[in-house]
């Protein structure tokens, strides 16, 4: 799997950092960014994903 922000759809809510701390953290615009492109707990991805208000997070 490999995960993206859609910058365009992110709203900086940050429940993606706080669900996945070791894969996203927050930008200095404000927004979320991938700071783990592999290696990580996929299912705890996949919460992430499923959780982002706005569906900004996006898997391949």
């Amino acid at each position: 799997m490999k995960v993206s922000i859609d910058k365009e759809a992110c709203i900086g809510c940050g429940v993606c950092v706080s669900i996945a701390p070791d894969v996203f953290e927050m930008d200095d615009d404000g927004k979320a960014k991938v700071i783990k492109e592999e290696g990580f707990d996929e299912s705890t991805v996949q919460s992430a994903i499923d959780q982002c208000p706005t569906q900004a997070i996006k898997s391949e």
